[in-house]
């Protein structure tokens, strides 16, 4: 077994150890598992906001059909994009992208890094690609100075059996063998690691165990492309792992489930009440039941059951609870994010509420197009054109991302407003118009992503005179023909 790849890999473990506990905080009070039952979680403020944001999220970075390609150079060879971008869409529609892709925004508004792991199917099926959320407590990565991932390790447990069919080349080392056959369910514990080197990332498999076998490597590979796709909601400087909103709003969530669980004990108490008694020897405590219509037994003279009034005040805690859930909504954007449905709403009041959520977002959609969107793209293509789907594109040499999603869409809004704007204040004004319209034709389309194929090519100086003189012409026999 290579010793610096183990001690790689024990690094990474070390690197990810101080996050494993705030990642187990933000989920239990936000999105708690079957595990998690004994949280006793009371207030689900923190849950709906964060499965609103996901789904936000998805409907503003990764709806379906918000990828194309144009070409950012022209040389010797000239790839057309359009051919590969609909190769490209036809592959990720008919994935299982869309339905997976959700579950790794739920991890990256709850833990703030999210992994998707992107497979290569076998030739011959619906998709080139198979994509699988990979909870990140069983990732544990390694950045260089510059942020780029150096190297991924991904701990996962399958029978031996599966183990096995996973990897048809690996031969059991003799040791193993023997509690195989006695044991063919037998769990073990494999770690998958893929690390960068000078000829795109190596692949390594083996066995984690504290037994001295001659042999645990399982497999061994390389990909040109790395097929662990992690990415994050937002990071400080020299950080590995993401920062997330719930992480933001973690102090109030907490404060909030347990103001509830207060509230609710005192509800308890408002309901059932609590009551005191004379120690007279009469009354047994015991034996007291307190449904309609009982008769309780009291000493002559004593007080018997009185009530007992509770100290806490439920005004209080609605404004303390109130004022809670309001910022956990603002830190998770809960506020940013709900569609207002107001009919008398001005198109500068839509542009405004766009351009507001344009800024609140724009920080993270910028990460995400630099970790997600461009490095699932470049795998994609780079399977596609390996297996001869699509010409040999690559997104450094011959094409350019461009990536039209809603949230992008929302800045080209902006501008495409303030220019209309500028040209009615200047018509208004009275101010000479000199302007280019196929210019801003053809800018407006781009900035709205209308197709080309749809306007009209502009027309040379020849062709704009020979229409005059046609026009002039039949002016002339028009007029000939009414004298």
């Amino acid at each position: 077994m290579n010793k610096k790849l183990i001690q790689l890999y024990k690094q990474s473990l070390k690197e990810r150890e101080p996050m494993t506990g705030r990642w187990e905080s933000c989920r239990r009070y936000t999105l708690p598992s079957t595990a998690d039952e004994a949280a006793q979680i009371f207030d689900s403020t923190a849950g709906d906001a964060v499965e609103m944001l996901s789904a936000n999220m998805f409907s503003l970075l990764t709806p379906p059909e918000s990828l194309w390609m144009t070409l950012a150079r022209a040389g010797e060879f000239a790839p057309e994009p359009e051919l590969a971008t609909a190769e490209l869409r036809r592959h990720i529609n008919n994935s299982n992208f869309y339905t997976t892709v959700h579950q790794s925004y739920l991890d990256l508004a709850t833990i703030g890094t999210a992994c998707l792991f992107m497979s290569e199917n076998e030739i011959g099926a619906q998709s080139a690609f198979s994509f699988t959320s990979i909870p990140m407590g069983d990732i544990s990565i390694l950045r260089d100075a510059r942020g780029e991932i150096t190297a991924v390790f991904h701990t996962t447990s399958m029978p031996a059996t599966c183990a096995c069919e996973r990897y048809p080349a690996w031969v059991p080392p003799a040791t193993l063998k023997e509690s195989l056959k006695q044991n063919p369910e037998m769990p073990l514990r494999i770690i998958q690691s893929v690390v960068a080197d000078s000829n795109g990332f190596a692949f390594t498999a083996w066995i984690d165990t504290t037994g001295n076998f001659e042999n645990n490597i399982v497999a061994k590979g390389r990909f040109e492309t790395n097929p662990y796709i992690i990415f994050r909601w937002s990071a400080m400087t020299g950080e590995v792992y993401g920062r997330s909103p719930v992480m933001r709003a973690l102090p109030d969530i907490k404060t909030a489930n347990k103001v509830v669980e207060l509230i609710l004990k005192n509800a308890t108490i408002a309901v059932s009440g609590m009551w005191q008694a004379d120690d007279d020897g009469v009354i047994n405590l015991s034996n007291i039941n307190l449904t309609p219509g009982a008769i309780i037994p009291k000493a002559v003279g004593s007080s018997g059951l009185t009530p007992l009034r509770a100290g806490a005040d439920f005004n209080v805690s609605q404004l303390v609870l109130g004022d809670l859930r309001d910022r956990i909504r603002h830190a998770l954007l809960a506020d940013k994010m709900t569609i207002i449905s107001n009919k008398d709403m001005t198109a500068t009041e839509v542009i405004a509420r766009n351009t507001d959520m344009m800024r609140t977002l724009g920080a993270t959609y910028g990460r995400l197009l630099g970790e997600f969107i461009r490095p699932m793209i470049a795998r994609a293509m780079s399977i596609l054109s390996r297996r001869g789907a699509i010409d040999n594109v690559s997104l450094d040499a011959n094409a350019m991302l461009c990536y039209q999603a809603p949230i992008s869409q929302l800045a080209s809004d902006e501008r495409v407003s303030q220019i209309i704007t500028f040209i009615k204040t200047l018509d208004s004004a009275g101010l000479p118009l000199d302007i280019n319209y196929d210019a801003l034709t053809n800018y407006l389309a781009d900035s709205l992503h209308i197709p080309k194929e749809i306007l009209n090519a502009p027309k040379s100086i020849e062709e704009e005179i020979i229409e005059e003189i046609i026009d002039e012409l039949i002016e002339e026999e028009i007029l000939n023909e009414q004298q």
